[in-house]
């Protein structure tokens, strides 16, 4: 009979461990992802800040009379085509987060392609709205990279969490998968080529 109730103290005992560490754990999980989400969301509305300053750009580029069209609605279009595409916190696929990557790498394409040809407009340059506005872009640049730098040492802490022992088998079974981290553009570790 004691023996009876002394293993089953123990079993007893052994849930209630294990339960304690399972909540712990996902309690820690939660919290974490939490963190991943609000990261995501700081580098969305750092890309936001970005896509509400090009029109206010392109309206001060256009009052230039001789500017090339083409390379205005080439930013308009790559900005259309960024803002369109969102990605939900809780769908950070490797598949969506590229996607999400390539609109926002042709939008910074065009944007730099604008501010190269604008070199040859001595008007524009000294327009105080576009000077302002240029400031504005590169600012909101540096956002961007620190947002995603956040954002990649969030899911790296995170990813440790869940794929740590024995917090694994508890985010296993409580539906907590790695996420995917911004990863460098293809063909950026190649230096570009100058010539003159």
């Amino acid at each position: 009979m004691k023996t009876k109730n002394l293993t089953l103290i123990i079993i007893l005992a052994a849930i209630l461990i294990l339960g304690g560490c399972g909540c712990g754990s996902y309690n820690s999980l939660v919290s974490q992802d939490e963190q991943v989400k609000n990261s995501w969301a700081n580098v969305q509305s750092e890309y936001q800040r970005r896509s509400d300053l090009i029109p206010n750009l392109v309206r001060t580029v256009q009052g230039e009379a001789n500017f090339e069209k083409s390379t205005l609605e080439n930013v308009i279009n790559a900005r259309a085509r960024a803002t369109q595409l969102t990605v939900n916190p809780d769908d950070l696929t490797p598949e969506r987060l590229e996607q999400f990557q390539q609109a926002q790498g042709q939008l910074s394409q065009a944007l730099g392609r604008l501010l190269m040809v604008t070199e040859n407009y001595p008007t524009l340059q000294a327009n105080q709205a576009f000077r302002g506005l240029q400031t504005q872009l590169e600012g909101t640049e540096n956002r961007i990279k620190v947002a995603r730098n956040d954002f990649n040492r969030e899911v790296a802490t995170y990813n440790t969490s869940v794929r740590r022992f024995p917090t694994n088998i508890f985010a296993g079974m409580m539906g907590f998968r790695p996420r995917s981290p911004f990863q460098a553009e293809a063909g950026s570790e190649r230096a570009p080529e100058v010539q003159f």
